[in-house]
């Protein structure tokens, strides 16, 4: 898939992160996810870090620094606003199409820019899809966006297994919508909300 195609994806993704992220409360945050070992505030930290800070640094070709890895990014009470801010940062980044060509040094391994694009495409939806859950809300995505994400799922849903980031696939009806689809590939159950990564 070209550029063109999958930053319009990126853009609809980030703003629904966005709008997700604006509705959880403060008093949220200690609550439990459905993600074993994972509060709602270490669920949203690793979201905010790898699908904004990340995906600018990416497209920069920079390295995370510590300072970001370690951050509470909710610990600063407009987190929400803040994390807005840096998505649309992240996705002007990738609005120049030449950030797209070649590789991204990861530090133990070089990818291609566009496997990492929609890699965290797919990690703004899904972990989206978490953060929501856990909070009492919807993440909506579109048709095209939703068949998107099921792809790149599909694609490397055995590598994110490895790292415990996917738990196995739950079953779901061959009808069933496909961003529901592509949650269940990842071993997340839309209909419970469990299980999910571990």
């Amino acid at each position: 898939m070209k550029n063109d195609d999958m930053h319009p994806y990126m853009i609809e993704c980030a703003a629904e992160a966005a709008r997700v992220a604006r509705g959880v409360t403060a008093a949220q945050l200690s609550d439990p996810s459905h993600c074993p070992g994972w509060d709602v505030r270490a669920l949203v930290n690793h979201w905010v870090l790898y699908t904004s800070h990340g995906l600018e640094h990416r497209a920069l070709r920079k390295q995370l620094p510590e300072e970001l890895t370690a951050r509470d990014f909710t610990a600063e009470p407009d987190w929400a606003e803040a994390y807005a801010a840096q998505l649309d940062r992240a996705v002007a980044a990738w609005a120049d199409p030449a950030v797209w060509e070649g590789e991204v040094d990861l530090g133990m391994a070089k990818v291609s820019a566009t496997d990492i694009a929609s890699m965290v495409i797919k990690e703004l939806a899904v972990h989206g899809w978490d953060v929501a859950t856990a909070t009492g809300q919807e993440y909506r995505v579109s048709d095209g966006a939703a068949r998107f994400v099921l792809a790149v799922v599909e694609t490397h849903g055995d590598l994110y297994r490895q790292y415990d980031g996917f738990a196995d696939p739950v079953p779901v009806p061959d009808d069933a919508p496909v961003f529901d689809r592509a949650l269940a590939s990842s071993g997340r159950d839309s209909r419970t909300g469990r299980p999910s990564f571990g």
